[in-house]
């Protein structure tokens, strides 16, 4: 992957990490009747009419922060869910079900799936959806020029074809059994967004969906208020107003839900234990797919020289340890990007930790220990930076824990918080990924040479073999073997330093009814609001 390659998608990193990780705050409020949603308007989808029909129950959540809002370009905004919908969607068991379409077809001879939409269907603005709007979000994702880190989905479409305004077929490369996972992805408007810049045009901050709530104001840095869609397709969402109170730090969502500025937010294991009996608060401590490690970026020339060496990085890290002291036993040890997924292969090398044994391969790759405890070779240090994006301590504590551990077999990482990343000269990122759904889904994308994903520039033909094989084959015992083969590739020539998976903590205000707490979450705990439409304020 050439240099340029690696710039455009860890910009497309950072554009999502900014997505998650926040700053200002702004928008006060309490789950109650009484919540106003009064002020600006950034977009004109919503009237005042509109504004003053949605006072009445107000939900404040504690997000972090938004550059845009675009489910196209950018895979993990936890707001796309609230705005927009997919074909397809997924229900509280992670299976997809219907979503705008009310059901599909599959010709198995030609790899040609058959949507039939929904009648009645509004977007935001009034304007009705139709098939046209399907074909050019995908056309979107699909157009290089557009640079979406999610363009591997669907890199197997061939043809498109829009049989009516409620009909439209997808005819792929080949089989790509994950593709309805794929068709959950947020549609876009083409009436507003044909012919502009997919990346930056305004639209992005004033978006207009088909999803259970508009967008009403946008103060940037501040807060993103949204009012139910009284037309929503399922029935009217419960909840009046729902505001996205941007808070830049974990530690400040515990102390603005102490002090009711938030109703509702993700905090962190050791924030979480001072609600726990607390009869004013509910505790959610939910499961999720989503794991941290370090990413190496194997475009910087250290790397290039030295990746021998990550095999012994990875014996000289002590998980148990992470997922005790950092997560306070909240989430499991990590050695695989599948662990929370049916095609797991739990026979892999675990990578135990192992001081001696790290120590064993760091100098099989010729270092020698140094008098000042590091290894050496050829007059360089064992020395690199893992970044870590400010805003989340998690990582932060992980990333000082994992320092301080390799530190004692020879190795100097240093740990730094920084609020911009240098992605493409980086030499290692605290990395978060992770999927509830298909195995596909953050496997291909993300392992797979030059996909949409790879953030870290690593490449092996036969981890993109097995993907692949596993792909396109519904046969749940050849998908078996396939994902098996690329486990154990992975692990025999790493990309990550696996840490663990981490479980996530949400608070709510006791009032706020139909949280469904027993779904497995994703990447960053996303998908919490995957039901938001039923939830209530009593």
């Amino acid at each position: 992957m050439n240099k340029k390659r690696i710039t455009a998608l860890l910009t497309a990193a950072v554009t999502a990490a900014v997505t998650l990780a926040g700053c200002g705050g702004g928008a006060s409020g309490s789950a109650s009747s009484t919540g106003s949603t009064s002020g600006s308007t950034t977009g004109s989808t919503v009237s005042t009419s509109e504004v003053d029909a949605a006072k009445g129950t107000t939900l404040v959540y504690g997000s972090n922060d938004y550059t845009r809002i675009n489910p196209a370009i950018d895979e993990h905004g936890e707001i796309n869910l609230l705005l927009f919908d997919g074909l397809t969607a997924h229900d509280a068991d992670n299976q997809v079900v219907p979503g705008l379409a009310e059901s599909w077809d599959l010709d198995d001879a030609t790899n040609t799936y058959t949507f039939h939409l929904r009648d009645g269907v509004k977007w935001h603005d009034g304007e009705t959806f139709t098939a046209d709007d399907v074909k050019f979000t995908i056309d979107a994702i699909q157009n290089p020029d557009n640079e979406s880190e999610i363009a591997s989905n669907y890199e197997d479409v061939k043809e498109i074809k829009v049989v009516d305004e409620k009909t439209i077929s997808f005819t792929l490369e080949d089989k790509n059994v994950a593709f309805l996972e794929y068709m959950t992805i947020g549609i876009l408007p083409k009436h507003l967004l044909e012919g502009k810049d997919m990346q930056t045009d305004e639209y992005f901050h004033a978006p207009v969906g088909t999803g259970p709530y508009k967008l009403q104001e946008w103060d940037e840095g501040q807060s993103i208020t949204l009012v139910k869609n009284e037309d929503y397709y399922k029935g009217t969402p419960g909840i009046d107003t729902i505001v996205f109170k941007i808070v830049p730090d974990d530690n400040a969502k515990a102390l603005q839900l102490k002090s009711g500025e938030l109703d509702f937010a993700k905090i962190t294991p050791k924030d979480a234990e001072t609600f726990s009996g607390d009869e004013q608060y509910t505790v959610y401590d939910m499961k999720t797919a989503d794991y941290r490690g370090i990413l190496y970026n194997f475009n910087n020339e250290f790397w290039q020289k030295n990746k021998d060496v990550i095999p012994g990085i990875n014996y000289g890290i002590d998980r148990k340890a992470m997922v005790d002291s950092v997560l306070l036993g909240e989430g499991e040890v990590a050695y695989g990007p599948l662990q929370r997924n049916i095609y797991n292969d739990e026979a892999v090398e675990h990578y135990d930790y192992n001081p001696e044994k790290a120590k064993e391969v760091i100098e099989a790759a010729g270092w020698t220990l140094g008098s000042d405890g590091i290894y050496e070779k050829g007059g360089e240090k064992l020395s690199f930076t893992i970044n870590v994006m400010e805003g989340d301590q998690v990582r932060a504590d992980l990333a000082a824990i994992a320092s301080q551990q390799l530190a004692e077999i020879g190795v100097d990482a240093k740990s730094q918080v920084q609020s911009k990343i240098d992605w493409a000269n980086q030499e290692a990122f605290l990395i978060g990924w992770g999927s509830p759904f298909d195995a596909d889904d953050h496997t291909y994308k993300v392992f797979g040479t030059d996909k949409g994903s790879n953030y870290s520039g690593y490449s092996n033909s036969e981890v993109d073999q097995y993907l692949t094989e596993a792909r396109q084959t519904d046969d749940t015992e050849a998908r078996k073997a396939a994902y098996a083969k690329f486990q154990e590739t992975l692990a025999a020539d790493p990309a990550y330093t696996f840490f663990c998976y981490v479980d996530v903590d949400y608070v709510s205000n006791k009032n706020i009814q139909g949280i469904s707490k027993d779904t497995i979450l994703g990447h960053h705990g996303v998908g919490i609001f995957w039901n938001v439409s039923e939830w209530t304020v009593a």
